[in-house]
């Protein structure tokens, strides 16, 4: 049954490798970039049926507008794939003081998955990129009050990402599906290129464990789940993230930055 995925940061590397072939299959793909020249030429790319939706993640205005567009479109949406994240950028900090990692790739899938949270069914999944880049979170500097290097900043967004998403399956026990995933170390994306200097690895590793994440009967009772896919299977994450008082204070602080942005 063809299904409306929705792959954020969908313009180049895995996301439009994704697309691709999702769309080859048959499905709807709600695209996204940052960019409309890209956003155009990923959609003559991929043909298919296709939509395309432009936001700066790093602006939670744009996250908010993209929801929006999105809601008054459709009534459904079968899978979210919270794909879009930032390594090395030129300016680390967002007009409001934080840091551009964070709000890229912690807070923009929370609140954009939070907006669209009523029209994913039950039997819906929400699939978020963890990292194997992972590391315990410094709540100052994710409020924006103290600095981190690239790796740093972008290890601890990761793992941010990575408590919510176990967080929000818990809350979530009828489902839709929460779950978080490593889609391989170094592969050959703009980030990887651009943040470590190096070519990558085929980037439909990547590709692969994200379709199936999003559709294989697999990951059928793996909410809250992560799946690390260096090692090739569900694993557990860094262990800050087990621990309910780091986890529990994670969630507070992203909870009460979101309501203010």
């Amino acid at each position: 049954m063809s299904k409306i995925i929705l792959i954020t940061g969908s313009t180049d590397g895995i996301g439009l490798l994704t697309a691709k072939t999702l769309a080859a299959q048959g499905h709807t793909i709600l695209l996204h970039g940052r960019s409309q020249t890209k956003l155009d030429a990923a959609k003559d790319e991929i043909g298919g049926t296709t939509e395309a939706y432009i936001a700066d993640l790093s602006k939670i205005s744009d996250v908010e507008n993209l929801a929006s567009e999105i809601l008054a479109r459709h009534d459904r949406l079968d899978v979210l794939i919270n794909n879009a994240g930032v390594y090395k950028v030129p300016q680390t900090r967002t007009s409001d003081g934080f840091d551009v990692r964070f709000m890229v790739n912690t807070f923009a899938p929370w609140v954009l998955t939070q907006r669209l949270l009523p029209i994913i069914p039950q039997e819906g999944r929400i699939v978020n990129l963890s990292s194997a880049a992972q590391a315990a979170v410094d709540l100052s500097a994710m409020a924006g009050q103290s600095a981190l290097d690239d790796f740093g900043a972008y290890a601890q967004s990761k793992l941010a990402i990575t408590i919510w998403t176990k967080e929000l399956a818990r809350a979530l026990p009828d489902g839709p599906s929460v779950v978080a995933v490593n889609p391989g170390s170094l592969l050959a994306s703009k980030m990887v290129k651009e943040g470590f200097g190096v070519a990558g690895n085929d980037l439909s590793i990547g590709a692969d464990i994200l379709m199936r994440a999003a559709l294989s009967s697999e990951f059928d009772g793996a909410s809250g789940a992560y799946f690390d896919n260096d090692s090739g299977g569900f694993a557990q994450p860094h262990a800050a993230a087990l621990d309910p008082d780091h986890a529990n204070a994670v969630m507070k602080k992203i909870e009460e930055i979101s309501a203010t942005l």
